[in-house]
């Protein structure tokens, strides 16, 4: 897989690597949900599966040869026009680079992504990272964004995790136009 470079605003910072991830990068992947306290974690063989069945939909990051990011997604079966993003991740070590947004960027150039339309996430209200990370896609894609209670705290948490919104980008033509690679 050839690999592309992440957005850098200091140029003297080491490049990051972005490519489609590896059944063998699972473990690596596990370890850096695992290390940033904020996000939810999924078991190892979650991981697995999303660096392998669903590589084409997934980007993992390096720098100096370490895993700084990860972005899982796929296509849903019943939405084959939508990108579904359920987790963004960015090492410490890696944050104020543009990495979350290159890492979706990446993505959505693939030929596996050609039919996409449309990217859709979960963000709980008071993510604003998030809401911030997505807001700057829908601008990048020259696209509405609009979001609607998705999964209830009550209903389908039973009060054991916030509210989950869902995020709608889109309609937008032709994702693989509206990103350039970083050299």
């Amino acid at each position: 897989m050839q690999a592309t470079e992440g957005r850098s605003t200091d140029s003297s910072k080491s490049p990051i690597s972005i490519r489609a991830p590896e059944s063998a990068d699972g473990a690596d992947v596990w370890q850096l949900v695992g290390d940033i306290a904020a996000l939810d974690n999924n078991s190892l063989y979650c991981n697995l599966l999303q660096c392998s069945h669903f590589a084409p939909t997934c980007a993992i990051a390096h720098l100096d040869g370490e895993v700084v990011g990860w972005m899982s997604g796929y296509i849903p079966p019943q939405q084959p026009d939508a990108l579904f993003v359920w987790q963004v991740c960015v090492s410490p070590k890696a944050r104020n680079r543009g990495l979350a947004q290159g890492l979706i960027e990446d993505v959505l150039s693939r030929g596996d992504c050609a039919a996409v339309r449309h990217v859709r996430c979960t963000i709980t209200k008071d993510n604003a990272a998030s809401w911030k990370l997505f807001e700057s896609v829908a601008r990048q894609l020259k696209a509405s964004i609009t979001s609607h209670e998705h999964f209830s705290s009550t209903e389908h948490f039973r009060g054991l995790h916030d509210t989950e919104f869902e995020v709608v980008i889109g309609p937008f033509e032709q994702p693989n136009t509206h990103f350039s690679k970083a050299a």
